[in-house]
């Protein structure tokens, strides 16, 4: 790891103190976007004029993103995630998921993608020290996947699904963004998933980005979710999860797979939050809905050292609020569009 100089970190904290905040929340959960470019046009991801994606230089290197990688792991990260964009689109992935899962502390390598390059690389993917797989799908009807998505392709996320079963995955996560007037209807369909499949279902509330038409009609929270599920499982309950968990995991008894409900709006978890973010660009992002940004990518081009580097990230880890500002505030503040912070 190129660090800039010989100055590496030797903190008087242990490793786990080291991404500590204020209000004593460990930070062993990290997201690294690899790229803001799509295959798909989400309406909830993406502004439908599209977005200004940076030159290729601005985009942090496979190198930088080691960097990075190493150094958190290091100071007690054992989870990261690849997102974007759609990951999958990004030259040599393969290389960089084989360096990644080598880091001693790694316990968890996991990538969120849109299924579609999925079945051609899951084999290699795997092989690489891939530990997981979030596939997003928002919708079991090709109509109403082409209006989400503005393009084709259900036919090709549903075999992604199956071939990461077929692979051994159990777990397969499949993320649902729920939309009222859009796809409440399919609920139950996506919950009979789980009967007989090591499937979760992870219904996700509707969140305001710019440029994403966010608006309180299509937003439908998690308890009436649950409620419209109920209606056809009576017996739908919810099971323990841990603190740090982004989903509020319910399951059909007798059914194979689980639900989970990610309440970000309505029931938000921001209490054991254990999570933080690097976008494409290199921006250091501590909470997903906050408009701060610390620029890791010009200070490691800078030639900052890896003590340094580290002592920026505990800083703002230091300013991180103890909650997101609210729903209403959310969608009146500035923000990047989704794709461009990492899904």
């Amino acid at each position: 790891m190129s660090s800039g100089s010989d100055d590496t970190p030797s903190l008087n904290t242990s490793p786990l103190d080291v991404l500590t905040d204020s209000f004593g929340r460990q930070h062993t959960y990290l997201r690294i976007s690899l790229t803001e470019r799509c295959n798909l046009r989400c309406t909830y991801c993406m502004p439908a004029e599209g977005v200004e994606l940076k030159p290729r230089d601005h985009i942090l290197s496979f190198e930088e993103i080691m960097r990075l990688a190493e150094l958190l792991v290091a100071h007690g990260v054992t989870k990261i995630r690849l997102t974007g964009g759609e990951p999958l689109i990004r030259k040599e992935i393969v290389q960089l998921v084989e360096k990644i899962s080598a880091l001693d502390g790694l316990r968890e390598l996991t990538i969120t993608t849109n299924g579609l390059l999925l079945p051609r690389k899951l084999s290699e993917l795997k092989d690489a020290g891939v530990t997981g797989f979030n596939i997003s799908l928002d919708t079991l009807k090709e109509d109403r996947f082409q209006h989400i998505t503005r393009r084709k392709g259900l036919e090709t996320v549903l075999e992604a699904i199956n071939m990461t079963i077929d692979a051994g995955y159990d777990p397969v996560k499949v993320n649902c963004v729920v939309l009222r007037g859009f796809n409440e209807d399919e609920l139950v369909d996506f919950v009979a998933m789980t009967e007989s499949s090591p499937i979760e279902i992870r219904f996700i509330e509707y969140m305001p980005f710019d440029g994403n038409a966010w608006n309180t009609g299509e937003f439908m929270p998690y308890q009436e979710m649950v409620e419209l599920i109920q209606e056809r499982w009576p017996t739908f309950a919810r099971h323990e999860e841990d603190d740090s968990e982004t989903a509020k995991l319910w399951r059909v008894p007798g059914f194979q797979g689980s639900v989970g409900f990610i309440s970000s709006m309505s029931d938000h978890f921001c209490a054991g939050c254990n999570r933080i973010r690097i976008t494409a660009d290199g921006k250091l992002k501590v909470c997903l809905f906050g408009a701060s940004e610390v620029n890791l990518r010009d200070m490691m081009r800078g030639g900052i050292n890896d003590r340094r580097l580290l002592e920026t990230i505990q800083s703002a880890l230091a300013r991180k609020a103890a909650s997101h500002a609210g729903m209403d505030v959310i969608a009146q503040s500035e923000n990047r569009p989704m794709i461009l912070i990492g899904g």
